[in-house]
């Protein structure tokens, strides 16, 4: 096992205490290298610091921490292997005379790990990146952003901190921020995406959508199933995949709805608004009004409900 530490050269400071500093363009840097066999778990607790975490074809785990601050004024840091897994814990060092202002973000974590492991990061301090996994994560951030991209395995992910970014992930994927938007791209299966500090934007999904968002709109293209989504922050634009019939629910009270549907399909259609305009062929049932419409898609099928009480009701052909 190897442990290496280095920080910066010793200053006076006033009172004519002596405290380690860095000189400008140093940085206290840590590196440690564990035994992690690809299929463990791999767990990270920090108080401070932004982490991220890449998926290596190689077996162990190596860490390097940096920081513009001695690492061990920061953080006091304890490391444990068991059989198929590995722990890392960070607790911030209290009781410094004077507060250091900043130190949130500037320690960082670098960690490289075996593909396929099961991964757990939970930081107050920073954002969470992550890349070229094969396994479950599971990531909650108070302190930043989050960023998956190339994970093959289910996602749960919180942040009250910062927005989150989805690129190919292939597993179930169930996310929530307070902090900011939610995009996500290539999703292979289904998704959960709440947010209340943004909007919502996802883009070739192929499984069951619901999505909700306070804070902004909602804007869906290429669904591959089901959508289910409510805003009261914005409008909502969405639009499914060629092929499918699977319907859903999309309502909106800060905004107007969009919808674009393939007219082979047969859906069955619930639509009000302040106005509702159908640009594809629809039979009609029941009364028709300026701000509702009922009626059949083709020969019917899976419902598709939309309704906004801050706008008017769109429906169009792909």
């Amino acid at each position: 096992m190897r442990m290496r530490v280095t920080t910066g050269r010793a200053a006076l400071l006033a009172a004519g205490l002596l405290f380690p500093v860095l000189a400008a363009g140093e940085e206290s840097r840590f590196e440690k290298a564990l035994r992690l066999d690809p299929g463990g778990r791999f767990s990270i607790r920090t108080d401070l610091g932004g982490v991220t975490v890449t998926g290596v074809n190689a077996p162990g785990a190596r860490i390097v921490i940096t920081s513009r601050r001695p690492i061990d004024d920061l953080l006091r840091l304890t490391f444990r292997e068991d059989a198929g897994s590995v722990t890392v814990t960070g607790r911030r060092v209290r009781g410094h005379f004077f507060p250091w202002i900043g130190e949130r973000g500037n320690v960082r974590f670098e960690i490289q790990v075996p593909t396929q492991t099961e991964l757990d990061v939970d930081t107050s301090g920073g954002a969470i990146k992550i890349s070229g996994l094969s396994s479950p994560a599971k990531l909650e951030t108070s302190g930043g952003g989050i960023r998956v991209r190339d994970l093959a395995g289910d996602l749960e992910a919180h942040t009250s901190g910062g927005g989150i970014e989805l690129d190919h992930i292939r597993g179930r994927v169930r996310v929530e921020t307070s902090g900011g938007g939610i995009e996500g791209r290539e999703i292979d299966g289904p998704i959960e995406a709440d947010t209340s500090g943004g909007s919502v934007n996802l883009e070739r999904v192929s499984g069951d959508i619901r999505a909700h968002s306070s804070g902004g709109g909602i804007h869906i293209s290429e669904a591959g199933s089901r959508i289910e989504a409510d805003t009261s922050g914005g409008g909502i634009v969405a639009s499914f995949a060629r092929g499918n019939a699977r319907g859903g629910s999309l309502e909106t009270s800060g905004g107007g709805i969009r919808v674009s549907v393939d007219p082979t399909v047969g859906l069955r259609i619930d639509a009000s608004g302040n106005s509702v305009r159908a640009e594809i062929p629809i039979t009609v049932q029941g009364s028709i009004s300026r701000g509702k419409l009922q009626g059949n898609m083709g020969g019917g099928g899976e419902l598709l409900r939309l309704h906004t009480s801050g706008g008017g009701v769109q429906i169009q052909g792909l």
